[in-house]
Protein backbone atom coordinates (compact mmCIF):
# COMPACT_ATOMS: atom_id res chain seq x y z
CA UNK A 1 0.00 0.00 0.00
CA UNK A 2 2.88 2.35 0.78
CA UNK A 3 4.35 1.64 -2.66
CA UNK A 4 1.01 2.43 -4.32
CA UNK A 5 0.71 5.62 -2.27
CA UNK A 6 4.22 6.69 -3.29
CA UNK A 7 3.45 6.06 -6.97
CA UNK A 8 0.25 8.11 -6.78
CA UNK A 9 2.04 10.96 -5.03
CA UNK A 10 4.72 10.92 -7.73
CA UNK A 11 2.07 11.19 -10.45
CA UNK A 12 0.40 14.14 -8.71
CA UNK A 13 3.79 15.81 -8.25
CA UNK A 14 4.59 15.47 -11.96
CA UNK A 15 1.23 16.97 -12.92
CA UNK A 16 1.51 19.83 -10.41
CA UNK A 17 5.04 20.67 -11.56
CA UNK A 18 3.93 20.71 -15.19
CA UNK A 19 0.98 22.94 -14.34
CA UNK A 20 3.25 25.44 -12.55
CA UNK A 21 5.85 25.41 -15.34
CA UNK A 22 3.11 26.02 -17.91
CA UNK A 23 1.93 29.06 -15.95
CA UNK A 24 5.52 30.38 -15.86
CA UNK A 25 5.81 29.76 -19.61
CA UNK A 26 2.61 31.72 -20.21
CA UNK A 27 3.98 34.63 -18.17
CA UNK A 28 7.22 34.54 -20.11
CA UNK A 29 5.24 34.66 -23.35
CA UNK A 30 3.37 37.78 -22.20
CA UNK A 31 6.72 39.40 -21.38
CA UNK A 32 8.06 38.35 -24.76
CA UNK A 33 5.17 40.14 -26.52
CA UNK A 34 6.02 43.39 -24.75
CA UNK A 35 9.70 43.51 -25.58
CA UNK A 36 11.87 42.00 -28.31
CA UNK A 37 14.63 40.05 -26.64
CA UNK A 38 16.37 37.27 -28.57
CA UNK A 39 17.77 35.65 -25.43
CA UNK A 40 14.30 35.67 -23.86
CA UNK A 41 12.86 34.11 -27.01
CA UNK A 42 15.49 31.36 -26.96
CA UNK A 43 14.70 30.64 -23.30
CA UNK A 44 10.98 30.41 -24.08
CA UNK A 45 11.60 27.95 -26.92
CA UNK A 46 13.79 25.74 -24.69
CA UNK A 47 11.18 25.71 -21.94
CA UNK A 48 8.37 25.05 -24.40
CA UNK A 49 10.18 22.04 -25.90
CA UNK A 50 10.98 20.68 -22.43
CA UNK A 51 7.36 20.99 -21.25
CA UNK A 52 6.07 19.42 -24.46
CA UNK A 53 8.34 16.41 -24.02
CA UNK A 54 7.33 15.97 -20.36
CA UNK A 55 3.65 16.33 -21.23
CA UNK A 56 3.93 13.65 -23.92
CA UNK A 57 5.57 11.34 -21.38
CA UNK A 58 2.78 11.99 -18.89
CA UNK A 59 0.18 11.33 -21.57
CA UNK A 60 1.88 8.04 -22.36
CA UNK A 61 1.62 6.89 -18.74
CA UNK A 62 -2.15 7.51 -18.81
CA UNK A 63 -2.42 4.77 -21.44
CA UNK A 64 -1.12 2.24 -18.91
CA UNK A 65 -4.48 1.45 -17.36
CA UNK A 66 -4.10 -2.33 -17.18
CA UNK A 67 -4.22 -3.96 -13.74
CA UNK A 68 -0.63 -5.23 -14.07
CA UNK A 69 0.94 -2.42 -16.10
CA UNK A 70 2.72 -1.01 -13.04
CA UNK A 71 4.51 -4.32 -12.38
CA UNK A 72 8.06 -5.35 -13.19
CA UNK A 73 8.46 -7.28 -16.44
CA UNK A 74 9.97 -10.69 -17.17
CA UNK A 75 11.35 -10.94 -20.70
CA UNK A 76 12.21 -14.29 -22.30
CA UNK A 77 14.22 -14.42 -25.55
CA UNK A 78 14.40 -17.47 -27.83
CA UNK A 79 16.27 -17.98 -31.08
CA UNK A 80 14.12 -19.16 -33.99
CA UNK A 81 14.82 -20.10 -37.59
CA UNK A 82 18.34 -19.19 -38.66
CA UNK A 83 20.81 -21.22 -36.56
CA UNK A 84 23.89 -19.30 -35.41
CA UNK A 85 22.63 -16.20 -37.16
CA UNK A 86 19.40 -16.32 -35.10
CA UNK A 87 21.36 -16.85 -31.89
CA UNK A 88 23.44 -13.78 -32.66
CA UNK A 89 20.17 -11.90 -33.27
CA UNK A 90 18.95 -12.87 -29.77
CA UNK A 91 22.12 -11.41 -28.29
CA UNK A 92 21.56 -8.19 -30.24
CA UNK A 93 17.97 -7.95 -28.98
CA UNK A 94 19.07 -8.64 -25.42
CA UNK A 95 21.51 -5.74 -25.66
CA UNK A 96 18.85 -3.50 -27.25
CA UNK A 97 16.31 -4.00 -24.47
CA UNK A 98 18.97 -3.67 -21.79
CA UNK A 99 20.00 -0.33 -23.30
CA UNK A 100 16.36 0.83 -23.43
CA UNK A 101 15.82 -0.15 -19.80
CA UNK A 102 18.89 1.82 -18.75
CA UNK A 103 17.57 4.96 -20.48
CA UNK A 104 14.35 4.57 -18.44
CA UNK A 105 16.34 4.18 -15.20
CA UNK A 106 15.13 0.61 -14.84
CA UNK A 107 17.19 -2.16 -13.28
CA UNK A 108 17.93 -5.31 -15.29
CA UNK A 109 18.61 -8.68 -13.68
CA UNK A 110 19.60 -11.73 -15.73
CA UNK A 111 17.65 -14.77 -14.52
CA UNK A 112 18.74 -17.30 -17.13
CA UNK A 113 21.26 -17.30 -19.97
CA UNK A 114 22.09 -20.07 -22.44
CA UNK A 115 24.85 -19.21 -24.86
CA UNK A 116 24.90 -20.28 -28.51
CA UNK A 117 26.96 -23.15 -29.88
CA UNK A 118 29.27 -20.92 -31.91
CA UNK A 119 28.13 -17.38 -31.10
CA UNK A 120 25.22 -15.43 -29.69
CA UNK A 121 22.54 -16.66 -27.28
CA UNK A 122 20.08 -19.54 -27.64
CA UNK A 123 17.78 -18.24 -24.93
CA UNK A 124 17.78 -15.76 -22.08
CA UNK A 125 15.40 -14.50 -19.41
CA UNK A 126 15.74 -11.12 -17.71
CA UNK A 127 13.80 -9.21 -15.08
CA UNK A 128 13.25 -5.49 -15.75
CA UNK A 129 12.51 -3.67 -12.50
CA UNK A 130 10.76 -0.33 -12.34
CA UNK A 131 7.35 1.31 -12.28
CA UNK A 132 5.30 0.53 -15.43
CA UNK A 133 8.01 -1.75 -16.84
CA UNK A 134 5.41 -4.34 -17.91
CA UNK A 135 3.02 -1.65 -19.15
CA UNK A 136 5.62 -0.44 -21.62
CA UNK A 137 7.31 -3.70 -22.53
CA UNK A 138 4.12 -5.67 -23.17
CA UNK A 139 4.14 -3.82 -26.50
CA UNK A 140 7.29 -5.74 -27.48
CA UNK A 141 5.95 -9.28 -27.20
CA UNK A 142 6.18 -11.22 -30.44
CA UNK A 143 8.54 -12.34 -33.19
CA UNK A 144 11.31 -9.99 -34.33
CA UNK A 145 12.83 -10.40 -37.80
CA UNK A 146 16.36 -9.46 -38.89
CA UNK A 147 17.60 -9.01 -42.47
CA UNK A 148 21.32 -8.39 -42.99
CA UNK A 149 24.54 -9.60 -44.59
CA UNK A 150 25.56 -12.35 -42.22
CA UNK A 151 29.00 -12.00 -40.59
CA UNK A 152 29.02 -15.80 -40.34
CA UNK A 153 28.64 -16.33 -44.09
CA UNK A 154 31.99 -16.23 -45.90
CA UNK A 155 30.12 -15.73 -49.20
CA UNK A 156 28.64 -12.46 -47.92
CA UNK A 157 25.05 -13.48 -48.61
CA UNK A 158 21.97 -11.85 -47.13
CA UNK A 159 20.25 -13.79 -44.33
CA UNK A 160 16.88 -13.53 -42.61
CA UNK A 161 16.68 -14.55 -38.94
CA UNK A 162 13.97 -14.68 -36.31
CA UNK A 163 13.79 -14.45 -32.54
CA UNK A 164 10.80 -14.41 -30.20
CA UNK A 165 10.26 -12.25 -27.16
CA UNK A 166 7.76 -13.19 -24.47
CA UNK A 167 6.78 -10.55 -21.89
CA UNK A 168 4.87 -11.31 -18.69
CA UNK A 169 4.41 -9.31 -15.46
CA UNK A 170 6.25 -10.26 -12.30
CA UNK A 171 3.76 -11.14 -9.57
CA UNK A 172 3.88 -11.33 -5.78
CA UNK A 173 2.94 -14.41 -3.78
CA UNK A 174 -0.03 -12.57 -2.28
CA UNK A 175 -1.63 -12.04 -5.69
CA UNK A 176 -3.29 -15.43 -5.71
CA UNK A 177 -0.47 -17.54 -7.19
CA UNK A 178 0.34 -20.61 -5.13
CA UNK A 179 2.56 -23.46 -6.22
CA UNK A 180 1.85 -26.84 -4.64
CA UNK A 181 5.25 -28.48 -3.86
CA UNK A 182 3.77 -31.87 -4.78
CA UNK A 183 3.04 -30.60 -8.32
CA UNK A 184 6.57 -29.59 -9.22
CA UNK A 185 9.70 -31.48 -10.13
CA UNK A 186 13.03 -29.80 -9.33
CA UNK A 187 16.24 -30.82 -11.11
CA UNK A 188 19.72 -29.41 -10.53
CA UNK A 189 22.52 -29.49 -13.04
CA UNK A 190 25.85 -27.90 -13.82
CA UNK A 191 25.52 -24.47 -15.38
CA UNK A 192 27.17 -23.84 -18.71
CA UNK A 193 28.72 -20.78 -20.30
CA UNK A 194 29.98 -17.69 -18.51
CA UNK A 195 29.94 -17.47 -14.73
CA UNK A 196 33.38 -18.41 -13.45
CA UNK A 197 34.82 -21.57 -11.95
CA UNK A 198 32.25 -21.84 -9.15
CA UNK A 199 29.34 -21.88 -11.57
CA UNK A 200 30.94 -24.43 -13.84
CA UNK A 201 32.07 -26.82 -11.07
CA UNK A 202 28.89 -27.09 -8.98
CA UNK A 203 25.32 -28.22 -9.70
CA UNK A 204 24.00 -24.72 -9.06
CA UNK A 205 21.57 -24.45 -12.00
CA UNK A 206 17.92 -25.24 -11.27
CA UNK A 207 15.16 -26.49 -13.57
CA UNK A 208 11.56 -26.63 -12.31
CA UNK A 209 8.80 -28.53 -14.12
CA UNK A 210 5.18 -27.81 -13.23
CA UNK A 211 3.61 -31.22 -13.76
CA UNK A 212 -0.08 -30.26 -14.27
CA UNK A 213 0.65 -27.72 -17.01
CA UNK A 214 3.99 -28.98 -18.36
CA UNK A 215 5.55 -25.52 -17.92
CA UNK A 216 9.35 -25.76 -17.58
CA UNK A 217 11.48 -22.90 -16.25
CA UNK A 218 15.14 -22.69 -15.38
CA UNK A 219 17.62 -20.35 -13.77
CA UNK A 220 21.40 -20.71 -13.83
CA UNK A 221 22.82 -17.20 -13.64
CA UNK A 222 23.28 -16.97 -9.86
CA UNK A 223 26.23 -18.53 -8.05
CA UNK A 224 24.20 -20.52 -5.51
CA UNK A 225 21.60 -23.21 -6.06
CA UNK A 226 19.34 -21.49 -3.52
CA UNK A 227 19.38 -18.19 -5.42
CA UNK A 228 18.71 -19.96 -8.72
CA UNK A 229 15.79 -21.84 -7.14
CA UNK A 230 14.25 -18.53 -6.01
CA UNK A 231 14.74 -17.09 -9.50
CA UNK A 232 13.16 -20.11 -11.19
CA UNK A 233 10.18 -20.02 -8.82
CA UNK A 234 9.72 -16.34 -9.61
CA UNK A 235 9.49 -17.12 -13.33
CA UNK A 236 7.16 -20.10 -12.72
CA UNK A 237 4.80 -18.03 -10.57
CA UNK A 238 4.64 -15.35 -13.25
CA UNK A 239 3.90 -17.89 -15.98
CA UNK A 240 1.20 -19.62 -13.94
CA UNK A 241 -0.36 -16.30 -13.05
CA UNK A 242 -0.41 -15.31 -16.70
CA UNK A 243 -1.99 -18.64 -17.63
CA UNK A 244 -4.62 -18.08 -14.94
CA UNK A 245 -5.46 -14.68 -16.39
CA UNK A 246 -5.94 -16.21 -19.82
CA UNK A 247 -8.43 -18.70 -18.49
CA UNK A 248 -10.34 -16.30 -16.24
CA UNK A 249 -10.44 -13.07 -18.24
CA UNK A 250 -10.65 -14.44 -21.81
CA UNK A 251 -8.28 -11.72 -22.95
CA UNK A 252 -5.75 -13.89 -24.71
CA UNK A 253 -4.98 -11.42 -27.48
CA UNK A 254 -4.47 -8.52 -25.08
CA UNK A 255 -2.54 -10.22 -22.31
CA UNK A 256 -0.53 -12.97 -23.98
CA UNK A 257 -1.07 -12.54 -27.69
CA UNK A 258 -1.35 -15.39 -30.17
CA UNK A 259 1.29 -18.08 -29.90
CA UNK A 260 3.06 -17.75 -33.21
CA UNK A 261 5.72 -19.78 -34.93
CA UNK A 262 9.10 -18.09 -34.77
CA UNK A 263 9.46 -17.79 -38.53
CA UNK A 264 8.44 -15.92 -41.67
CA UNK A 265 5.06 -14.17 -41.69
CA UNK A 266 4.56 -14.05 -37.92
CA UNK A 267 6.82 -11.12 -37.02
CA UNK A 268 5.63 -7.96 -35.29
CA UNK A 269 8.66 -5.96 -36.42
CA UNK A 270 11.38 -6.18 -39.06
CA UNK A 271 14.91 -4.80 -38.72
CA UNK A 272 16.53 -4.43 -42.15
CA UNK A 273 20.27 -3.71 -42.35
CA UNK A 274 20.63 -4.60 -46.06
CA UNK A 275 19.91 -3.70 -48.87
CA UNK A 276 18.53 -0.60 -47.09
CA UNK A 277 18.30 0.66 -43.51
CA UNK A 278 14.81 0.41 -41.97
CA UNK A 279 12.94 -0.75 -38.89
CA UNK A 280 9.22 -1.31 -39.51
CA UNK A 281 6.55 -2.26 -36.98
CA UNK A 282 3.95 -4.33 -38.81
CA UNK A 283 1.17 -3.57 -36.32
CA UNK A 284 1.38 0.22 -36.30
CA UNK A 285 3.17 0.67 -39.67
CA UNK A 286 5.67 2.97 -37.94
CA UNK A 287 8.95 3.10 -39.88
CA UNK A 288 12.33 4.37 -38.67
CA UNK A 289 15.37 4.70 -40.93
CA UNK A 290 18.07 4.83 -38.24
CA UNK A 291 18.48 1.14 -37.44
CA UNK A 292 21.56 1.67 -35.28
CA UNK A 293 19.74 4.10 -32.99
CA UNK A 294 16.98 1.53 -32.48
CA UNK A 295 19.53 -1.20 -31.74
CA UNK A 296 21.07 1.17 -29.18
CA UNK A 297 17.75 1.27 -27.30
CA UNK A 298 15.67 3.94 -29.03
CA UNK A 299 12.40 1.99 -28.69
CA UNK A 300 10.03 4.43 -27.01
CA UNK A 301 8.56 5.63 -30.32
CA UNK A 302 7.48 2.06 -31.16
CA UNK A 303 6.07 1.49 -27.68
CA UNK A 304 4.19 4.78 -27.80
CA UNK A 305 2.67 4.01 -31.22
CA UNK A 306 1.50 0.58 -30.03
CA UNK A 307 -0.07 1.95 -26.83
CA UNK A 308 -1.92 4.65 -28.78
CA UNK A 309 -3.14 2.05 -31.29
CA UNK A 310 -4.42 -0.20 -28.49
CA UNK A 311 -6.10 2.73 -26.74
CA UNK A 312 -7.94 3.66 -29.95
CA UNK A 313 -9.05 0.05 -30.52
CA UNK A 314 -10.35 -0.22 -26.95
CA UNK A 315 -12.31 3.02 -27.31
CA UNK A 316 -13.93 1.74 -30.49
Amino acid sequence: MMQKLTNLKDKVKVFSTLEKDLEDLSGLYDLLKEEEDKSLEAEWIRNFEDITERLEQLELTTLLAGPYDSHNAILSFHAGAGGTEAQDWVEMLLRMYTRWAETQNYQVQILDYLGGDEAGVKSATILVKGENAYGYLKAEKGVHRLVRISPFDTSGRRHTSFASLDVIPEVDEDEGVTVDPSEIKIDTYRAGGAGGQHVNKTDSAVRITHLPTGIVVQCQNERSQHANRIGAMKILQAKLFDLKRQQQEEELAEIRGDQMEIAWGSQIRSYVFHPYSLVKDHRTNLEVGNVQAVMDGDLTQFIKAYLHLNANVNRE
